[in-house]
């Protein structure tokens, strides 16, 4: 017997060990482009072109990204960026909750091919509609404006947003609703005091993928937007990219800008975000 448990043994101590050396290969797959990317940084273009692109600097070049701010016009960008990720994510998280309450919790005839029109959207793809957006943009005055851009994006995000609130407030047991019906509160304060606090973990789902999409988008924003000041941080670092020529340090140095943001949230908010994730899926 002692035998077979140490056997047991010995093969439970090296599935651990095998599964420690995936997740460090895993691990390396992942943290090893962004050290690639910030090492590269800090190269010059012709160091970049005539050295081993895994090589470390050999003289870390710094002025790459006071160069890429300043030309790349990074500070208003910057603010557009936060503006539009920012107005977009509490939008959609106040009206796609607010929808789901109403789809789940307050049917009527309407109710059911209200839904699935919004829903439909989710099949709907940006390439799809971008042409229509332009031209509606125009007609309605709101082309190059800022609140053009936010009435898209948050139209875009809606339906998904009121999907996944839908399905979420559907698990909330009614009961809840009818007593605080009983005690003469009003389907408003319902919102405010039961539905929203009870939906964090579908609201921080919504919050993630709002603000990881509506950071890193790029196509709609071109069409939306000719001038500089509305244009958001994924079309500066465009700008040290060209169909003949490249200047790598710079472009490097402005892609490092544009992610740090996005790994200090996940710093951040990591436990919040793993939590969001797992409590926040949905049953179809």
């Amino acid at each position: 017997m002692a035998n077979v448990y140490e056997t047991k043994g010995t093969r439970h101590h090296i599935e651990q060990i095998l599964i420690y050396i995936v997740l460090l290969f895993f691990t390396f797959m992942a943290l090893y482009p962004l050290f690639w990317l910030l090492m590269s940084s800090f190269k010059t273009t012709q160091e970049y072109q005539l050295t081993s692109k895994l090589a470390l600097p050999q003289e870390w070049w710094w002025r790459n990204y006071a160069d890429a701010w300043v030309r790349g016009n990074f500070g208003m960008l910057f603010i557009n960026s936060i503006l539009y990720t920012g107005v977009t994510t509490v939008a959609i998280l106040v009206f796609s909750i607010a929808a789901g309450f109403a789809f789940a919790k307050l049917p009527n005839r309407s109710t059911k091919w209200l839904y699935k029109s919004f829903v439909i959207g989710v099949l709907i793809t940006l390439q799809c509609i971008m042409i229509p957006l332009f031209f509606m943009a125009n007609w309605t005055g709101l082309y190059d404006t800022r609140a053009g851009v936010l009435i898209c994006y948050i139209g875009i995000g809606m339906p998904m947003g009121i999907y996944l609130a839908t399905e979420f407030i559907r698990s909330i047991p009614t009961s809840l609703i009818e007593s605080a019906r009983i005690d003469g509160a009003p389907y408003l304060q319902i919102f405010y005091k039961i539905i929203f606090p009870m939906s964090k973990p579908v609201g921080v789902t919504l919050s993630i993928l709002t603000i990881t999409g509506t950071w890193n988008e790029f196509m709609l924003i071109n069409i939306l937007a000719s001038s500089e000041r509305i244009k958001s941080l994924p079309v500066g670092i465009q700008k040290f990219s060209g169909a003949l020529a490249s200047d790598y340090g710079k472009q490097f140095a402005a892609l490092v800008i544009g992610v740090i943001p996005m790994i200090i949230f996940y710093l951040i908010f990591r436990k919040q975000i793993t939590n969001g994730v797992a409590a926040g899926a949905v049953k179809g």
